[in-house]
């Protein structure tokens, strides 16, 4: 089983082994999604929502003077994404690592455009958590957004748009990066809350003793969530740290204070995973400590009656053995006195361990 797992580890590296730098190769596992393009053209005045069932549809907006998002899900269809290059004018590389799945959250800056790559953190509807690279293109006056399959964090950011909220249709395209990259880190938060009661229904039920036998399994698994949300978060801070100190034309001086707030908010997420890392190694200290506290309970009881039984056996064992002549055999109460004298050391050596407060 431990084989297994490994070589489905590597086979997303396997891929690329060999390969041209540059070259396209989609190195997930969803290999029958469904190519799904929405676009968002919008200003102050008027929003327009387009399903699109080709890239093609999408090209006409970059022209136009308002702000565009296209959203494109399907990471699989690597012929779309390179027609998306070359209308774009994204370099090779650019393309290589939006469909590669097993990037670090980073930031490329290139003359016209800005690339970057985060980790979006949820949970399904089966309690899973579900990790899933997002790529960013931003643009002058759009942004694109690359996801691997259906489902995402997004659905407030659209109704914002559509319903006019807030200031995302009267800023420019950096702010509506700011707005997408926020609702991520928004489900940090979210992620951070449930491992956090997580962990505490952990300590509960390791406290009050009712242990399933499965928890050290489940507090591996947590453990796991816990240091994936953790390798999402680390690098995400060095990207809007770049993002805040970055000088292109593409970021304007009143949306850097917005990016500000999201570093400030994965420096609080960060802190929180960091404390539960820690919570997590003691949970497992409690939980060993709570297995072995069960075992000297256990360990006592067995000594106490072994303790009492001692003294019972040592009289059973003088009587029974086989000499010819025991005085004690030939007197008519001797088999009732030695029951009693065993009954009043047994019922002593309870009082003595009761006092005692071993029992």
């Amino acid at each position: 089983m431990k084989f297994r797992t490994l070589k489905k580890r590597t086979d997303t590296y396997k891929k690329k082994l060999g390969q041209i730098p540059g070259s396209i190769i989609y190195t997930g596992k969803k290999l029958e999604q469904q190519l799904f393009i929405e676009a968002f053209d919008f200003n102050k005045e008027q929003c327009i929502v387009k399903q699109l069932s080709s890239i093609e549809e999408g090209f006409e907006f970059k022209l136009s003077n308002s702000i565009t998002w296209l959203n494109i899900n399907g990471l699989n269809h690597v012929d779309q994404i390179e027609k998306i290059g070359e209308h774009y004018e994204l370099h090779p590389l650019v393309l290589e690592d939006i469909v590669n799945i097993s990037q670090r959250p980073k930031i490329d800056d290139y003359d016209d455009y800005m690339f970057v790559v985060l980790k979006m953190l949820y949970y399904n509807d089966d309690d899973e958590m579900v990790s899933e690279q997002v790529s960013f293109i931003l643009g002058e006056n759009y942004v694109l957004s690359f996801q691997e399959a259906d489902g995402d964090v997004f659905d407030e950011v659209r109704e914002r748009i559509k319903q006019a909220k807030g200031r995302v249709r009267s800023m420019n395209a950096d702010y509506l990066l700011y707005v997408l990259i926020d609702a991520v880190v928004d489900h940090y938060f979210v992620i951070i809350e449930t491992l956090g009661n997580k962990i505490e229904d952990f300590e509960t039920e390791i406290f009050s003793g009712n242990v399933d036998d499965d928890i050290s399994k489940h507090i591996q698994d947590l453990k796991r969530e816990i240091l994936k949300v953790r390798r999402s978060i680390f690098p995400l801070r060095e990207v809007i740290n770049r993002i805040e100190k970055n000088d292109s034309a593409l970021i304007h001086k009143k949306t850097i204070t917005y990016y500000r707030d999201i570093y400030d908010h994965l420096i609080q997420v960060s802190e929180n995973i960091d404390i539960y890392r820690e919570m997590i190694w003691s949970l497992m200290d409690m939980y060993m400590t709570t297995i072995s506290n069960k075992m000297n309970e256990v360990m006592k009881v067995l000594t106490i009656m072994a303790s009492i039984f001692i003294p019972l056996t040592f009289i059973a064992g003088i009587y029974g053995m086989n000499f010819e002549y025991i005085p004690e055999l030939s007197y008519r109460y001797s088999y009732f006195i030695l029951w009693g004298v065993m009954i009043v050391l047994f019922i002593s050596m309870l009082i003595y361990f009761k006092r005692k407060k071993w029992l």
